[in-house]
């Protein structure tokens, strides 16, 4: 290796330990919850709860080892492309040779589900081996990829994003998500072990609901906030970098105001999540666009009117939008059984268009809410997540855009932002 690259390589070493120490240093530990409901609803959980700190350190340990083996730096820039590539085909088909698994037990005309199988376990398995070689090297090209987008949008200091963008594939935790009933607003939100199975969800919906008398529900996530961060395995490289710059954009506003203060409030959550997801989306789409341009999904197309003797296509984000402010109506007249009726029929209404939602209540709203990058959708008329994009849309850069949102203390921080925006001729 160059004498440049080791010492860049060195410097980029030195500032993840000085992360991992400093994020490290503002954790809540596992065993004192930082707030009373956390702490109720924990009392359930804890025996199913993920590890994080061995996960980190595990975690940790492997990117420090591929720092210092720097293998991705001796390959050229269209092997390392290539690498990515079918890095991700490989995920893709060790997924399609899962559900060819799932298939055969599925099929009620299989006498001997376990022979007929058995080829696709090899198979699978052989798949997994190359994706094991393949994973670190194409952990590293990613983490360049991204850092160089963030370095192009002014997110660096010296070349350096800080904190370095350092992230792993990995089988995410399950989160479960506690509101009360008589208001969405997330109460809880406690990580649970990789491998709960669906009757273990299910159980555990329950009994926090019966003991708590709350709304609770376990959802998946795509990526976790720690450090090294942490992102679902897949094949879809740009929303891999879309959940890679995600999660490096709540590590870089941990040790800020608006990371600082996540749980203190819901409009600062909505604010640090819809501040992740806007960045996010737009680091994803650049990394495709330089690195990957065969990728790039082409501009949606102006959908045909349809004749008027067929009605409109479904719109999802339309309808949850509706769901979720006729919820929050009901909810603020006490009707709190009624809205819960309503919106089990309108999960059986999702799923009769083709969108498979397993449950939908005050829990749910409260956690895919926050998430309010487009309008409409789950958030329903909280003007947070619109307050966020309008600053997106009239900041001068998405640099410019994430320091200003670093810094808000609450949500009178954002409305004053807005109010000293240029006024538009």
């Amino acid at each position: 290796m160059p004498l440049r690259q080791l010492l860049a390589s060195l410097h980029h070493r030195a500032w993840e330990i000085l992360w991992v120490v400093l994020l490290a240093c503002t954790l809540t530990q596992s065993g004192v919850p930082s707030r009373d409901p956390v702490e109720r609803v924990r009392a359930f959980t804890r025996s199913a709860e993920f590890d994080f700190a061995a996960w980190t350190l595990d975690a940790a340990a492997l990117k420090l080892g591929q720092l210092g083996l720097g293998a991705a730096n001796y390959l050229a820039e269209a092997d390392r492309r290539s690498l990515v590539l079918e890095y991700g085909r490989l995920v893709d088909e060790a997924a399609q040779a899962e559900r060819r698994i799932l298939e055969v037990y599925a099929d009620p005309s299989q006498t001997d589900p376990e022979a007929a199988a058995r080829p696709i376990r090899v198979e699978l398995a052989s798949i997994q081996v190359r994706q094991a070689g393949l994973r670190p090297l194409a952990e590293a090209v990613l983490e360049e990829q991204v850092t160089v987008v963030l370095a192009d949008l002014g997110l660096t200091v010296g070349g350096e994003p800080i904190p370095p963008v350092a992230f792993h594939f990995s089988k995410l935790p399950l989160a479960l998500i506690v509101s009360p009933r008589d208001v969405i607003r997330q109460d809880a939100d406690v990580q649970l072990e990789t491998d709960l199975g669906l009757d273990e969800q299910v159980a555990l919906e329950g009994r926090v609901e019966d003991s708590l008398g709350v709304s609770a529900l376990v959802v998946p996530v795509g990526g976790v906030g720690t450090y090294p961060t942490m992102v679902q395995e897949t094949g879809a490289l740009g929303w891999a970098a879309e959940v890679v710059a995600h999660e490096w954009v709540h590590n870089y506003l941990t040790l800020r105001p608006l990371g600082l203060n996540y749980d203190t409030s819901p409009e600062l959550r909505t604010m640090n999540e819809t501040t992740a997801s806007l960045l996010g989306t737009a680091v994803g789409r650049r990394v495709l666009e330089r690195y990957y341009p065969e990728l790039v999904p082409p501009p949606p197309e102006e959908p045909a009117p349809p004749p008027p003797s067929q009605p409109l296509p479904f719109d999802f984000r339309a309808e949850m939008h509706e769901t979720r402010v006729t919820v929050d109506g009901l909810l603020a007249e006490g009707r709190i059984e009624e809205a819960e009726a309503y919106m089990e029929a309108r999960r059986q209404f999702f799923w009769e268009n083709g969108y498979l939602i397993r449950r939908l209540n005050q829990a749910y709203f409260a956690f895919h809410g926050a998430y309010a990058d487009q309008p409409e959708g789950a958030a329903g008329e909280d003007p947070v997540g619109a307050a966020v994009r309008a600053l997106w849309a009239e900041s001068p850069s998405p640099a410019a855009f994430l320091r200003r949102m670093a810094w808000m203390n609450d949500y009178a921080d954002l409305e004053t932002a807005l109010r000293e925006l240029p006024a538009t001729p």
